[in-house]
C-alpha cells in the first residue's frame, strides 16, 4: 500500500512537472514511459483547461450579448439616412410655444421681389425669343431682342449730344490758349467753358434715356432682360409680333424665395404680430415658420379677412403654389416645446420619441402633456434642439423590439 501510494504521488508530481514545463517539457519526455496515474491525472488537467476556455467563450458570448441588450435599451438603432427615406420616415423639428393653437390654411408664395414681369420699355418688333417656359435664367439675362424705331431715335440723340459736347469741350479748350496769348478776352473763355458744361449735361441726359430704353444699337436693336434670376414662368410674345411700350415679354420667378401667406379671422390679428412663431405642415413634411406681416387693414372691427404673411425657417418650404396648413400658437408659455402626436411611441410603458443622432436613431423617454392640433406638449425630456422622427416613427419602435427579441434568444 505505501508502495502504490508513492507511485501516485509521483505520478501527481510529474503531472505537475509537465503543465508547469511546457513544450519544452513535454519534447524532452516524449520517449519515457508515463504512469497510469500520470495519465489520468493530465487527461483530468486537460479537461479542465477545454473547460475554461468553453467558460470564456461562453462568458465572452454571453457578454456580447449583454453589451448588445444594453445598446437596444438605450434604443439606438442604426439607420441611414437613405434607409430612413426609403422606409418612409419623416424629420421634424421639436417646436417652441406652447398654449392653444388655430389651424389656418394657406399656400406658398413667391416674396414680392421674387417675381418679375418683364415688359419693354420701348415699342418694337420682336426679332427673337431667347428663352422658353421652365428655363432657368441669371439675373442681367437677355429673353428677346426687338428692333425699335423709337429705340433708334434715342440711340441717334445719344450720339449726337456726345458729338456736340465733344465739340464744345474742343471749342472751349482753343478759347482758353487764346485767352492766355491775348488774342481773345477772357470772356469768350469763360462763355465757352458753360456750353461746354450744357453740351455735357445734355449728353449725359440723352445716354441716360438710351440705357433706360435697353441700350440700343445704332440699327434700333435692344435685348429685353430679367432683373432678377429664376425660373421663366411665361413668355408672352414670340418672333415677328409687335409689343407696345410697358408691355409684358415674359415673367420670371425666383423659386428659392417663397413666404407662405394665409387667411385668417380679423381677430387673429393682434396675436398674430411679427415674430410670432407658425407650425406648419406641406407637402415634404413638418416645418416651423415666424410671422413677418399682418395686413394693413386687417383688425378686430375689420370684417374682411386677415391676411398673415409668414417666413419658413428650419427646412425648405413647399414650392410655390402648394398648399400648406399653419397652426398658430396662441396664449402659453413661450418656452414651451411640442412635436407631432405621430412622434410620440410607448415603449414598455414610457412615453418615448425617437431622436436622430450619428448613424441613427436614439430612444429618449419624455413625460407628454396636452394634444392638440396633431401636437404633443413636450413636459420632460428634451431641450427644443433636437430633430425627431415624426411620421412613421413606429417603425423604429418595432426595430427596437426586433432587436430586443433577438438578444433574448
Amino acid at each position: 500500500m505505501k508502495r502504490d501510494n508513492a507511485r501516485l504521488y509521483g505520478a501527481v508530481a510529474a503531472a505537475a512537472v509537465l503543465a508547469g514545463l511546457g513544450g519544452y517539457g513535454l519534447s524532452m519526455l516524449t520517449n519515457r514511459p508515463v504512469a497510469a496515474g500520470a495519465e489520468a491525472g493530465h487527461a483530468e488537467e486537460k479537461h479542465a483547461e477545454e473547460g475554461g476556455e468553453h467558460a470564456g467563450e461562453t462568458g465572452g458570448e454571453h457578454a456580447g450579448e449583454a453589451g448588445g441588450a444594453a445598446a437596444e435599451a438605450e434604443g439606438v438603432i442604426a439607420l441611414t439616412p437613405a434607409q430612413a427615406q426609403a422606409t418612409g420616415i419623416r424629420i421634424a423639428q421639436v417646436s417652441r410655444g406652447g398654449g392653444s393653437e388655430v389651424r389656418l390654411s394657406g399656400r406658398v408664395a413667391p416674396v414680392i421681389d421674387a417675381k418679375a414681369s418683364v415688359g419693354a420699355m420701348v415699342s418694337g418688333r420682336v426679332e427673337r425669343v431667347l428663352v422658353a417656359p421652365g428655363q432657368r435664367i441669371a439675373a442681367g439675362q437677355a429673353l428677346a431682342v426687338l428692333v425699335s424705331g423709337d429705340a433708334a431715335s434715342l440711340r441717334a440723340e445719344s450720339d449726337a449730344a456726345q458729338a456736340a459736347y465733344v465739340a464744345a469741350e474742343q471749342a472751349h479748350g482753343r478759347d482758353e490758349n487764346l485767352a492766355k496769348l491775348g488774342v481773345v478776352a477772357k470772356r469768350e473763355a469763360e462763355v465757352s467753358h458753360a456750353q461746354a458744361l450744357s453740351a455735357q449735361a445734355t449728353a449725359r441726359a440723352a445716354r441716360a434715356r438710351a440705357a433706360a430704353a435697353g441700350g440700343p444699337s445704332a440699327s434700333g436693336r435692344l435685348n429685353v432682360t430679367s432683373p432678377i434670376a429664376g425660373v421663366v414662368t411665361s413668355v408672352q410674345v414670340g418672333p415677328g409680333g409687335f409689343v407696345a411700350q410697358g408691355g409684358v415679354v415674359a415673367e420670371v420667378t425666383n423659386p428659392a424665395r417663397v413666404e407662405l401667406v394665409f387667411n385668417a379671422p380679423p381677430q387673429l390679428a393682434a396675436q398674430a404680430q411679427p415674430g410670432a412663431r407658425m407650425r406648419v405642415t406641406g407637402s415634404n413634411g413638418d416645418f416651423s415658420a415666424v410671422v413677418t406681416g399682418v395686413a394693413a387693414d386687417a383688425g378686430a372691427q375689420n370684417s374682411g379677412a386677415t391676411v398673415i404673411r409668414a417666413r419658413p425657417e428650419g427646412a425648405s418650404a413647399p414650392p410655390a403654389g402648394s398648399p400648406v396648413t399653419g397652426a398658430l400658437v396662441t396664449g402659453g408659455e413661450a418656452g414651451g416645446l411640442s412635436v407631432p402626436s405621430d412622434a410620440v411611441q410607448t415603449v414598455e410603458g414610457n412615453s418615448v420619441v425617437f431622436v436622430q443622432v450619428q448613424g441613427g436613431f436614439r430612444a429618449v423617454q419624455i413625460l407628454a402633456g396636452r394634444q392638440a392640433g396633431g401636437r404633443t406638449e413636450i413636459l420632460r425630456g428634451l431641450t427644443g434642439a433636437e430633430r425627431i422622427a415624426s411620421t412613421n416613427a413606429f417603425l423604429l419602435k418595432a426595430e427596437m423590439a426586433k432587436g430586443e427579441a433577438e438578444h433574448g434568444h
